[in-house]
């Protein structure tokens, strides 16, 4: 066994550590753009809503309503097609949308850009179901006090949903972890891609049993970190 774990490392330890690096890499740099990109979405969604709930008055502006109606509606639609579309059809489809960004269609910077849609309406409803577990309570009284919308967003609804947020970022790098694996098919790079050529293509079952290995050694380390983080910083936990 000792021989044998010798000689394997010694053959493939530097590639799989690469191809490591390259799927965390990929997969942190998507997500932080994901969220850039989906926050924002999912707060309009929940304030879209609340504002067509509390503000339907006479005091308000038929245009007005109806411009948050078509907003909030523009941004569900746009959040259910992005989530409904499987990423690997995702992934072709964006090709030619890659090459022009990146200049490549092919290894990790290619597949950042697919990896980013494709989490974008994800997190934007990650984003939505934080804040909905927010007590009403807590936004009424800070409505009841004065405080403006961005006020409301920026000292109440996001610092009360970080535990929420928190998890949210585990779940979605745990999602792009996967979804990274499904770009190697296309030579998206990291653990993905080099189960596919050794694993699949070579019939090497071991090197395909050891990126197996890895990915859910990632997953189990990233979901760890993240529950105790979301228990440390939760205000509610006693």
């Amino acid at each position: 066994m000792i021989d044998y774990l010798t000689r394997f490392f010694t053959a493939y330890g530097r590639l799989l550590f690469d191809g490591t690096l390259d799927t965390l890499r990929m997969v942190f740099i998507s997500t932080a753009f994901a969220y850039v990109l989906g926050l924002p979405v999912g707060v309009g969604l929940v304030l879209t809503e609340q504002y067509l709930h509390t503000d339907a008055d006479a005091s308000v502006p038929g245009a007005g309503r109806a411009t948050v109606r078509a907003l909030r509606a523009f941004l569900g639609f746009i959040v259910n097609v992005g989530r409904s579309i499987p990423f690997i059809i995702l992934l072709i489809a964006l090709l030619p949308f890659t090459q022009f960004v990146v200049g490549t269609r092919l290894g990790v910077r290619a597949t950042i850009v697919p990896l980013t849609v494709g989490a974008i309406p994800f997190v934007a409803r990650l984003v939505e179901q934080s804040i909905r577990e927010i007590p009403a309570g807590i936004m009424e009284a800070a409505t009841a006090m004065g405080s403006t919308r961005w006020q409301l967003v920026t000292r109440v609804i996001l610092p009360e949903s970080v535990p929420s947020l928190i998890m949210g970022v585990a779940l979605t790098l745990i999602t792009l972890i996967g979804y990274s694996a499904m770009a190697g098919a296309v030579g998206g790079g990291g653990l993905g891609d080099i189960a596919i050529r050794y694993g699949y293509h070579r019939y090497q079952a071991d090197v395909m049993l050891w990126t197996i290995a890895i990915l859910v050694i990632l997953v189990q380390v990233i979901q760890s970190l993240g529950s105790q983080l979301a228990r440390r910083v939760d205000k509610r936990r006693l």
